[in-house]
Parts: C-alpha cells; sequence; structure tokens
C-alpha cells in the first residue's frame, strides 16, 4: 500500500389477420450500460487535454468524477463540472467506487504502485505510461486478467497513430513476424531538419528545444532510450514477445553530420531513427538507431515530427500507420478512446494478447553499411582500410569522396557488401585504433 498525497385511429382500416406476436423492442446494448465513473490522475498537458474533451464532448457511457493532481487548487478549470471532486489524495480515489482509472502521471515510481492497486481493487486502467509498460506490462497484463478489468495502453507508443490498438485487436489474427517504425517525433524533426536545410546537428538540436518538440536535456530521445521503450511495446503487442527495454541496442543520433545526407543522397537514401524487431524461431532481432534508408521509402518520406510503423504479417502482409506521434491533444484523443474500449465492455485483455513469451533479444541483423570516415589526409588511407575491412571477409561495395573539404579533415564513406553486424564489429576495433582518423567511423545499417 501506498499512502501519496498530493497537498399514433387505426378503427377505420380495412381489418386483417393478426400478424404473428413479436417480442417488445428491447433497449440497445449502450442504454443497459450505466455510465462508468472515470477518475484522472495526472493534470499535465496530456490529462487537461483529456479533461477537456471528456467535459465539452459528453458520453453516456463515461463520466468524470475525480481529477487527482498535487497543487490541484492551482489547476482548476471552469470548464470541468462542478459536480467533479478535484483532490491531491491518491488512496481516496483507489478506494471510491470509480470504475476506471486513468493514470497520467508518467514514470514508474509511483505509478507502477498505483496502477497495480487500481486492478487489484478490480478497476480498469487507462495509461500512456510506456516506461511502465514496456517495462511491466506483461504482469500487469496478467493482474487486469486475474481481476476481470481491463488494462489498455493505446496512448503509450505514437499516441497520434492507433496502432496499438490494431495490433491488439484488428491485427490480432494474423501472425506478424516483424514491426519497423519512426517512434520518436524529437529524432525525426532533428533529422529531417539537418537533411532540409544541412545544418549542424547543434543548430537543428537547439531548434527542436525553442519549438517545444525537444526537452532541455533530451538524451532520453538522442540516444534512442525513448524508441527503444515504445519498440519493447510494439513487441509486447504485436509479436507476444517480453521484452526487456534495456536489451534492445540504442544508438544515438548525436555524430549524425550533414555531410552524411550529402553522401546518403549519392546513394538515393536518407537518414532517419529506425527502430526495428524481427521474430525469428527463438530470438527476437531488435535494434533502434540511425540508418540509412530509401528516400522514397515510406520511411525516407516521413518529415518533421511524424511517426510511422510498418508492419509484416504471414497473411496480411504489411500495413503501415502514419501521425502525429505525440502532443496533448494526439495522445488525449488515443486515451479517451481506449477510455470509449473500456465503457463499451468491448473485452478484456487476454483474448487479443495471447500467450506472452520470453525472447532471446540480439542486434546482429545483416544489412549493407554505411563507414563515413573523417580522417588527416596521407597517402595509404584506403588501402589500409580495405586492408583490416578484407581481413575480417567484409567485401567494399563503394567508396564516395566529395571534393572541396579541408585536408586536415577530411570527410569520405565506404560502403559495404551484406554482413552481419557480429562479423562487422571487430573490424570497426580494429578501425578505431588507426592514427590518420580525427573523429570516430560513424557506422550506419543500409536498410
Amino acid at each position: 500500500m501506498i499512502g501519496t498525497s498530493f497537498s399514433d385511429r387505426t378503427d377505420l382500416l380495412p381489418k386483417r389477420s393478426a400478424p404473428p406476436a413479436t417480442k417488445p423492442a428491447t433497449p440497445s446494448a449502450s442504454s443497459q450500460i450505466p455510465a462508468r465513473s472515470v477518475a484522472l490522475i495526472g493534470f499535465g498537458t496530456v490529462g487537461r487535454a483529456v479533461a477537456k474533451i471528456l467535459c465539452e464532448r459528453p458520453s453516456a457511457s463515461l463520466r468524470l468524477t475525480h481529477i487527482c493532481n498535487r497543487n490541484f487548487e492551482r489547476k482548476k478549470q471552469p470548464w470541468v463540472p462542478a459536480n467533479v471532486l478535484w483532490t491531491d489524495n491518491i488512496d481516496a480515489v483507489l478506494q471510491s467506487d470509480v470504475d476506471i482509472v486513468i493514470e497520467l502521471i508518467g514514470g514508474l515510481n509511483p505509478a507502477e504502485q498505483i496502477v497495480r492497486r487500481a486492478l487489484e481493487s478490480g478497476k480498469s486502467v487507462v495509461t500512456a505510461n510506456k516506461q511502465l509498460i514496456a517495462r511491466h506490462g506483461p504482469d500487469l497484463l496478467d493482474l487486469a486478467v486475474k481481476h476481470r478489468c481491463q488494462l489498455e495502453f493505446g496512448a503509450s507508443v505514437a499516441g497520434g497513430v492507433p496502432v496499438l490498438p490494431a495490433l491488439r485487436t484488428g491485427l490480432c489474427g494474423d501472425r506478424l513476424h516483424g514491426i519497423a517504425g519512426i517512434l520518436n517525433g524529437t529524432c525525426n524533426y532533428i533529422l529531417s531538419r539537418i537533411e532540409n536545410a544541412r545544418i549542424p546537428f547543434s543548430e537543428a538540436l537547439e531548434e527542436a528545444q525553442a519549438r517545444g518538440y525537444a526537452e532541455a536535456d533530451a538524451s532520453e530521445d538522442l540516444d534512442g532510450g525513448d524508441a527503444r521503450a515504445k519498440l519493447a511495446i510494439l513487441a509486447l503487442a504485436g509479436l507476444q514477445a517480453r521484452v526487456a527495454p534495456e536489451s534492445i541496442r540504442a544508438r544515438t543520433i548525436r555524430p549524425i553530420d550533414a555531410v552524411d545526407f550529402d553522401y546518403a543522397a549519392q546513394l538515393g537514401c536518407t537518414i532517419r531513427q529506425i527502430s526495428r524487431a524481427d521474430l525469428t524461431k527463438d530470438t527476437l532481432l531488435a535494434e533502434v538507431g540511425p540508418c540509412l534508408v530509401r528516400a522514397d521509402s515510406p520511411f525516407g518520406r516521413v518529415q518533421r515530427n511524424l511517426n510511422l510503423v510498418l508492419t509484416s504479417g504471414q497473411y496480411g502482409g504489411d500495413m503501415a500507420f502514419l501521425g502525429a506521434g505525440a502532443g496533448g491533444d494526439p495522445t488525449a484523443v488515443a486515451v479517451v478512446s481506449d477510455l470509449m474500449f473500456v465503457a463499451a465492455g468491448a473485452g478484456g485483455n487476454g483474448d487479443a494478447a495471447g500467450p506472452v513469451a520470453t525472447m532471446h533479444v540480439s542486434n546482429d541483423f545483416e544489412t549493407a553499411w554505411y563507414l563515413r570516415f573523417f580522417v588527416r589526409d596521407q597517402p595509404g588511407i584506403v588501402a589500409r582500410l580495405a586492408q583490416i575491412l578484407a581481413a575480417h571477409r567484409l567485401n567494399i561495395d563503394s567508396l564516395l569522396q566529395k571534393p572541396g573539404f579541408e585536408k586536415s579533415s577530411l570527410p569520405f564513406v565506404i560502403t559495404l557488401e551484406p554482413c552481419r553486424d557480429s562479423q562487422l564489429h571487430p573490424a570497426l576495433e580494429e578501425i578505431s585504433r588507426v592514427e590518420f582518423a580525427v573523429r570516430p567511423c560513424l557506422c550506419l545499417p543500409i536498410l
């Protein structure tokens, strides 16, 4: 237990034989279901947007009864009905007779305890908490089934894109074997700005922060932590694979330079942060990081802070989901959609989810590779690199070098024919020790 306080005359008609008796009309299913009471915990950007939808678009099946937030007196809004109880006492909310709890405070503590207590008391839960679902989703789903209630988390990944409901219901008849996506709008905004304006990474980051697309400390976005938590949830919902986010390798976008987009363009490509998971017999290949993608591909055409998820199924083939991945209003729409799903009595979690397996996770993808070097120009550089690559049985596909750069920091690119990550890694270790390099080699998969 936690105790948390947030301070029609028919007689003139011709006579006819009586028709067969019919049963009286029954009320529609929706009119038989009483309104479900809803408690909202967390009144930040998303919580406020959820409350506004519930208040401005009244539903016969949902009734907002509680709003819980610390310092709630300062949060009160005139558009919230007077019969809604504002409080900072989470215990009072969890001990009340509310039917559905919306958890929008984020993080793991105390969110995990709040969600567990709500499910244990038979209350359904709707959450947008990606870290919570990524780490404890399978256990919480089991808890919901045990207590005959529901846990819905459609807003936890690409909030404005209904990909999770599609995976858990619309596509659950298929057998999915692959999921890939652009899951972080901050990274996509930064990379597309570098691509379009050929500005330095630092300038693109500052612009993203000024526009509110990136936090002051954007490490979770830039270094892939946010995207890999989302990929773990997609793997759970779509591939029935239990994956710890930390087991998924995440590569940062920080070393990406404007010149990389010049070289990528020569290859008919651009660069995006891609999250991908492919299911094999007993292994999940999974990784997050910047990759070269065809400029005319679905990924290559996604600009600014949009999200895109592609799924591959054994029977249904490929499907795509595109839209705004973040922001108060898009995420709030996903939360309210989950609420309406629960209120309609659309079914519990167990039927759609299927059995969940704990998977061995590997990043040993087989792809072509892009290697970008910055070197002090001197004779024998290409020969030395070719010697190292040949010693590790790696085949060079092309060599690209743009003129006009200072010889003290000369960028050029080697692309490799497809090989596995595990085959390439030892060669990169050796390359990291060459004396002519002025920056570490940038290695990107070519998808």
